[in-house]
């Protein structure tokens, strides 16, 4: 049997499309349907690659001759294992259509796309990467329902140096209710923050402001020498509050006054 002949043959018994072949080597699929009808040849970093994914050793591979079985499968082996400075690794099992497990790591933009995604670009229900899309999602760059990373944008939460979301929490936080070192938003926790509603910490501003240093239209000014809150009445805060929000749900109340005495 010839090269091509050997490819097509491993492939169909791999049960792997050219497409999903051509997603593994890093190539185009039209690049892979040349190699199996002999109209060019791939290259040596391919070969190798090849003889791997099959389990088979590069010289019956490439030789005209029967194959003959190589010492395991690599290709599904950590990448720091192989030499390699790439890895790829897509389960066979399947929800909702996508794959329980699809793991793309290594240099240059590696996607992956699974019920669990790892990946330099990873999208999924649960999604780890540098860039990480997904509900549940760890990344550089994280956006998800629950969203962690160094910038992280939340539907829901959000923890991260830069956090976005309905819950943020992080050295700059952006949301409904924010805790940050600078936080913004309608309840606002932080050394500088900022709210359209309650704003508590330490430089703050809002409508209702409670701070060492404060401005609003009502202000709390914290003279605790241990800056505890515990010159401040949580009683009062929560009279202001009611009079000015006096449709804002108790247990938002009971939180921003939590803090008092």
């Amino acid at each position: 049997m010839m090269f091509h002949e050997k490819l097509q043959q491993l492939r169909k018994e791999k049960g792997l499309s050219q497409e999903s072949l051509a997603e593994m080597l890093d190539v185009s699929r039209q690049a892979v349907s040349k190699w199996e009808s002999g109209q060019s040849y791939p290259e040596m970093d391919k070969l190798i690659a090849l003889s791997d994914i099959f389990g088979v050793t590069l010289d019956s591979l490439v030789k005209d001759g029967e194959l003959q079985e190589g010492g395991g499968n690599p290709t599904y082996a950590p990448f720091y294992m192989t030499g390699r400075t790439s890895y790829e690794y897509k389960s066979k099992r399947t929800l909702f259509g996508l794959p329980l497990l699809h793991v793309n790591i290594g240099f240059g933009a590696k996607k992956a796309k699974g019920v669990l995604a790892i990946g330099n670009i990873a999208t999924g229900i649960v999604s780890i990467g540098l860039f990480a899309r997904g509900l549940l999602s760890f990344g550089l760059l994280s956006i998800g329902v629950l969203a962690f990373g160094t910038l992280a944008t939340g539907l829901l939460l959000a923890v991260g140096g830069v956090a976005a979301g309905t819950i943020a929490v992080g050295a700059v936080a952006i949301g409904i209710f924010a805790l940050g070192a600078v936080a913004v938003g309608m309840f606002s926790f932080g050394a500088v923050a900022a709210a359209s509603h309650i704003a508590v910490g330490d430089h703050v501003y809002g409508h209702i402001a409670v701070g060492r240093v404060a401005a609003g239209a009502r202000t709390f000014i914290d003279t605790s020498p241990a800056r505890n809150f515990s010159a401040i009445s949580a009683e009062e805060v929560r009279k202001a509050i009611t009079e000015e929000f006096p449709g804002l749900w108790n247990w938002i109340v009971r939180l921003m006054t939590s803090w008092f005495r």
